[in-house]
């Protein structure tokens, strides 16, 4: 039996090698049959230029004979028009140019006897005043034939039709700003944050200012998730659906399991609406008002899993929230400030796939999805492409794609920045990089990135999504990120900036020293 396990081992170990063997051939090829692309594109460029440059030759070619049989009569023709032109151009300016020496002989001459012929300047100046008119003529009508001469650009006085002509050729030209997409399958979704005006891009109000939440209609439904297994959770749950249902008359939808714990608790609860399947939670967005999640961070990214397309406004509470009646008055009377929180739509592309678009079920991420090795003992190696634009090779433990609402979770422990979280971009950050060079990026909103495992990887890679829901990447399989457009407006406490201190300075004990004392030495005054 011995002998058996050995050479079934050895086979076991030949067949290993084949496959990895084959695996590195199959990467070899396709960078060969890649290169062979690329230089046959570069010959087939090459002939098409040179296809062009022997035309264009041949059209030079009958050009210059054309030219060269028909040159001494053009050049004939040519002379007998622009002899006479040039001989009274001559003759004109010679007599313009005695006239005005003459008249500043006669003004210097006055000048000096002190004696002025007012009748003798007034009679120059009106001779002065229809050369110029001819001379506006003669500009106009080159101007109908498209030649301009820099006389028109002059500052200065002139008819309506000169200052129109002007007006018509220093006026900036009108253009249309619009939005670049991947077709009609194209998961790019552009915002309006561009505007126009007289020839001036400037960005639109909303990038700069806070956002604010107008009810144009009372709501009328609510919808509360909770924390389980909490004992504060449900008595916080408890008090705010009978204060919902009781003073405000608003119909109040919780989880399945919330109202099976209500209706043992009492049953005056059997107002309180539910779902049956997960079928139903795809049409919330459409009856629910308001989303108000008991708990904490971990609620909130449960309330937005929830919703796979657009998402009602949350209001986050506390585990400790005792004022909620006044809070909750607020919102629903509004307005309220709120702030968008964006979602990152995951999408993984098999090897096996025929196009991009053949995906398995999306993932929406509120705050990160991460890339890693697993249990593997192997460097991850990913290929990163940005809009097909190739950014790099991650070699290391991983790489987290991040929201800028998920900044201060897994990417800023990994080293990436704090990002205000209406700030739209997509924060690319490497998880114990094997170079030390290998720093952070913030991408903007409208790119896709790609993560892909090459076929000459040591091992396969794993992606989860928010923490959970783990997917299996093999090599050749591909993971594509991209901003998605629904995002999750949560209700502020101030503002979204006020919120977004308060929590780094409160969660984080961001930039929390102890501070020097000032009993000690002092710089002299000088």
């Amino acid at each position: 039996m011995d002998e058996h396990l050995i050479e079934f081992s050895e086979a076991l170990r030949t067949v290993a090698k084949a496959l990895r063997r084959a695996a590195e051939g199959k990467a070899s090829a396709q960078a060969e049959a890649a290169e062979w692309k690329r230089r046959y594109e570069l010959e087939r460029t090459r002939n098409i230029q040179m296809e062009r440059k022997v035309s264009g030759n041949n059209n030079c070619e009958m050009l210059q004979h054309w030219w060269i049989r028909s040159s001494l009569d053009n050049a004939m023709d040519m002379l007998r028009i622009m002899l006479p032109c040039l001989f009274f151009w001559e003759v004109g300016k010679e007599q313009n140019k005695r006239i005005a020496e003459a008249r500043m002989a006669e003004q210097f001459s006055a000048e000096k006897n002190g004696d002025i012929d007012c009748e003798r300047v007034k009679n120059s100046d009106n001779q002065s005043m229809l050369q110029n008119e001819s001379n506006e003529y003669s500009e106009t009508g080159c101007m109908k034939h498209g030649i301009w001469s820099h006389e028109v650009l002059r500052d200065r006085e002139s008819d309506s039709n000169s200052n129109a002509d002007r007006n018509k050729i220093m006026r900036k030209a009108s253009f249309k700003l619009s939005w670049w997409c991947n077709g009609e399958n194209g998961d790019q979704h552009k915002h309006d944050i561009v505007s126009f005006e007289r020839g001036n891009i400037t960005t639109a109000e909303r990038s700069s200012k806070q956002i604010s939440l107008k009810w144009e209609s009372d709501p009328q439904t609510v919808l509360i998730l909770t924390k389980p297994n909490s004992v504060s959770v449900r008595i916080l749950c408890v008090q705010m659906v009978r204060w919902l249902r009781e003073r405000k008359k608003l119909n109040v939808y919780v989880e399945p399991r919330v109202k099976v714990e209500l209706v043992a608790e009492s049953s005056n609860f059997s107002y309180v609406q539910t779902w049956k399947d997960d079928s139903e939670i795809s049409h919330l967005h459409m009856k629910v008002d308001l989303v108000i999640t008991l708990g904490g961070d971990g609620t909130v990214l449960w309330a937005a899993s929830m919703f796979k397309g657009p998402v009602p406004p949350i209001v986050p509470f506390s585990l400790d929230s005792e004022h909620f009646k006044d809070c909750l008055d607020s919102v629903l009377r509004g307005p309220i400030s709120i702030t968008l929180r964006h979602r990152l739509l995951c999408r993984v592309v098999r090897d096996a796939a025929k196009n991009e678009y053949e995906t398995e079920e999306p993932f929406l991420v509120l705050n990160e999805v991460t890339i890693d090795r697993g249990i593997s003992s192997y460097l991850t190696n990913l290929e990163c492409y940005c809009d097909n634009s190739f950014v790099t090779c991650v070699q290391g433990d991983g790489l987290i794609l991040s929201t800028t609402s998920g900044s201060t979770a897994y990417s800023l422990a990994a080293g990436g920045s704090m990002v205000h979280p209406q700030v739209p971009g997509i924060l690319f950050t490497p998880i114990c990089p094997h170079s030390l060079s290998f720093r952070p990026l913030i991408l903007p909103e409208h790119v896709t990135v790609r993560i892909m495992v090459p076929f000459n990887s040591r091992s396969p890679a794993w992606a989860s999504f928010d923490g959970k829901d783990r997917k299996l990447l093999a090599a050749g399989d591909a993971l594509l990120c991209s901003m998605a457009p629904w995002p999750v407006p949560t209700a502020c406490q101030v503002d979204s900036t006020n919120d977004f201190l308060r929590s780094i300075h409160d969660g984080l004990h961001w930039n929390l020293r102890k501070t020097q004392s000032f009993d000690g030495p002092r710089d002299r005054d000088l």
